[in-house]
């Protein structure tokens, strides 16, 4: 219903209700653009299948979470139960949440944990203002940090040394995909390079 103040819009953290905000354009655009990229690639290859914060993600410790952008593998493609409800009951292969105000401290402290204690393999903290993404990849039932990668400007680019430079990555490879990679811009951009 229209100007209903009714949203069911939440998640579940540690046994407390938040609401979840709606996304900004930058970070829409963001989420967008990985779930395209990945989307894509997962689709036309039959390795699974991608979503975004309009799905309900139960956790086996009880935790609901509505994470970003999610990859399921076909392989464990038996966690999504309910269609119509939009609901998955387990624990998806890769996680990524893109930074805003209200959720970035959540996001890098306690949601962190939780897909880490529930077993994600893998998960990006995306900052929409830095144009950066951290990589964590869980081994031994523990993240490490993978990377972190940055979008840089041909200004940006300039003011490095030749030995920074080289160091510099402009795709990121996602380890559930067996190294597919995204190039950084495009998942930035407004439009693809």
């Amino acid at each position: 219903m229209l100007g209903s103040d009714i949203r069911d819009d939440y998640e579940i953290i540690e046994g407390e209700k938040f609401m979840a905000p709606s996304a900004d354009v930058w970070h829409n655009n963001v989420a967008g653009k990985l779930f395209l990229h990945i989307g894509i690639y997962a689709a036309t290859n039959k390795l699974g299948l991608v979503f975004t914060d309009s799905i309900d993600v139960h956790f086996p410790d009880g935790n609901l979470l509505k994470p970003d952008f999610s990859f399921i593998s076909a392989a464990n493609d038996k966690i999504i139960i309910d269609n119509k409800h939009k609901t998955i009951y387990g624990v998806p292969d890769m996680i990524a949440e893109v930074f805003s105000y209200s959720t970035m401290k959540r996001d890098i402290s306690v949601k962190k944990d939780i897909y880490e204690r529930n077993g994600v393999k893998e998960y990006w903290m995306i900052d929409p203002w830095r144009e950066s993404i951290e990589v964590y990849l869980l081994r031994g039932g523990k993240y490490f940090l993978d990377e972190i990668y940055f979008n840089y400007t041909e200004e940006k680019l300039q003011n490095l040394t030749d030995e920074e430079r080289a160091e510099v990555k402009s795709e990121i490879p996602v380890a559930v995909l067996d190294g597919f990679k995204i190039k950084i811009k495009n998942i930035f951009g407004w439009y693809f390079e």
